[in-house]
């Protein structure tokens, strides 16, 4: 049970009403559904599925061994949790973008990028990428966008070229992409403002930048990004290593304190716990599950 509002048709339709008014989206990444529903209580404008973050939280490494049974189950299983858009990570298209498309609209997700790397693809701020050929691209484009039933799912287009056959290259790619009817691009590892910029004064479609952080590609702020004409921002695994920082710095403490005492004030607290999964919603006339005492849990 979780109390939501909107439909996933809503939450598209709301989503591309949004990108229309040419305000910068922020959508940190959500490696949970709980850090979803924070996601949503602070304010932000929706939420990211990262590949790379899925794989992590599986103990692997983000070169394309996660399945789409695995990606999509997750996938719903966090965009679900609140009222606002999810965009999830689709990596190569899992050999199968039709089904890979179908999927991902069934289990209610907002959209989608797909990226032109070949099948045992990388992290797209390491080296030594391999991208497919431009024209096989474009297939998997109009397939993805061809299998969609409803409009407002998004088609969002990834390329990697720019660190592979750099920024010229990577400009034809992106004109070759939207005429094959991407709905918005994600240019991968763009280096500074002039690079992004460029990416705008060719583009005639959305535009999403990645602002991961320790990769190739300058971190600006949201005003650096609206005015250089981007739609929409990521911040993909930003939260899950601010989470696994914090973990293991508190698991080292009680490894060499042999107590948790010293630490309380780091970790959140019961009742912001509860807050946070909305227990009291489930109470019910003839069962208060929330009878207790907050005290001593604040």
């Amino acid at each position: 049970m979780h109390f939501t509002k909107k439909t996933s048709s809503e939450k598209r339709l709301d989503f591309v009403k949004k990108l229309q008014s040419k305000k910068l989206l922020r959508f940190p990444g959500a490696y949970n559904p709980l850090c979803a529903k924070l996601i949503a209580e602070i304010g932000f404008d929706g939420v990211y599925i990262s590949g790379g973050v899925m794989s992590n939280d599986l103990g692997l490494p983000d070169i394309g061994l996660t399945t789409l049974k695995q990606v999509s189950y997750r996938g719903e299983q966090i965009s679900r949790v609140t009222d606002l858009p999810t965009i999830i990570d689709a990596d190569t298209g899992f050999s199968n973008c039709k089904e890979t498309i179908e999927t991902f609209e069934k289990r209610g997700l907002a959209g989608c990028h797909i990226e032109d790397q070949i099948a045992e693809k990388r992290c797209g701020h390491l080296d030594n990428k391999e991208i497919i050929a431009q024209n096989a691209m474009v297939k998997k484009i109009k397939d993805s966008v061809n299998a969609r039933k409803d409009k407002n799912f998004l088609i969002i287009v990834r390329t990697d070229a720019n660190t592979v056959e750099g920024i010229d290259k990577t400009l034809d790619r992106i004109k070759a992409y939207e005429d094959a009817g991407a709905d918005m691009i994600f240019p991968e590892a763009m280096k500074d403002e002039k690079e992004f910029e460029k990416v705008r004064k060719i583009s005639k479609s959305f535009l999403l930048a990645n602002m991961t952080e320790f990769g190739k590609s300058k971190l600006l702020n949201n005003s650096e990004l609206e005015n250089l004409g981007y739609n929409l921002v990521i911040y993909p695994v930003t939260t899950q290593r601010l989470a696994m920082q914090s973990v293991e710095n508190g698991l080292k403490t009680i490894f060499n304190d042999g107590h948790q005492n010293n630490i309380i004030d780091k970790m959140q607290t019961r009742k912001r716990l509860y807050e946070l999964v909305e227990y009291e919603k489930y109470n019910t006339p003839d069962k208060k599950i929330t009878d207790f005492s907050s005290e001593g849990h604040e």
